[in-house]
């Protein structure tokens, strides 16, 4: 593919994976929850709904969710019901000892990488970025596959590095929220922030 093409792909992924979403703000939460080691399975689930979304765009998903309004209605409003009861669930979430806190919370690896899956399916740039302005950059007269190969392991490699920055932000910020009284702060500030994900998604266009 074009190197001019390219470059304007990578400037485009990287501003928008560097801007806070749900897919960074999730990484971080459960790197401050369950530790920078286990949030790995979650940025691994993140990670295969972006292929799973860059893949379906390349091979016309995009365009049938243009096509049929409804269909991209459907989407949304499960993506909106998923940020909406994230957003409840951090509000909700206890507070006390971080040693203690940190233990009610366990969750399996699976449990982690599915809740990073379900993230990712409903982050609102992920799927405006895959419907819109993915398929742009996708030259139809130059071979396909190497093209949506490059497209895809740039986004990932991007998506990655910014991850890593969120998640080792978490164990920083973990050590500020020892209080109770910043714990409850956090979580009612992340709440606020998935629900406001949500809303933005409940005003998406195909």
């Amino acid at each position: 593919m074009s190197l001019h093409i390219w470059w304007l792909y990578v400037t485009a992924v990287f501003l928008i994976s560097a801007t806070p979403g749900p897919n960074m703000l999730h990484v971080m939460t459960q790197s401050i929850h369950h530790g920078p080691r286990r949030a790995i399975a979650t940025m691994a689930g993140l990670m295969s709904a972006i292929l799973l979304c860059l893949i379906a765009s390349a091979l016309g998903l995009g365009a049938l969710l243009k096509a049929s309004p409804r269909l991209f209605d459907i989407l949304r409003y499960a993506g909106v019901a998923y940020l909406l009861w994230l957003g409840i669930k951090a509000w909700r979430a206890p507070v006390g000892d971080a040693r203690e806190v940190g233990a009610t919370r366990a969750r399996s690896l699976r449990a982690l990488y599915g809740t990073g899956l379900l993230t990712g399916l409903s982050n609102p740039k992920l799927i405006i970025f895959a419907a819109a302005l993915f398929p742009q950059f996708i030259d139809t007269d130059r071979p396909f596959a190497v093209q949506l190969a490059i497209l895809v392991v740039s986004f990932v490699a991007i998506e990655f590095g910014w991850q890593c920055v969120y998640a080792l932000g978490g164990v920083k910020l973990a050590r500020w929220l020892a209080p109770a009284n910043r714990q409850r702060l956090f979580n009612r500030g992340t709440g606020l922030m998935f629900i406001t994900f949500g809303g933005a998604l409940l005003g998406a266009r195909a």
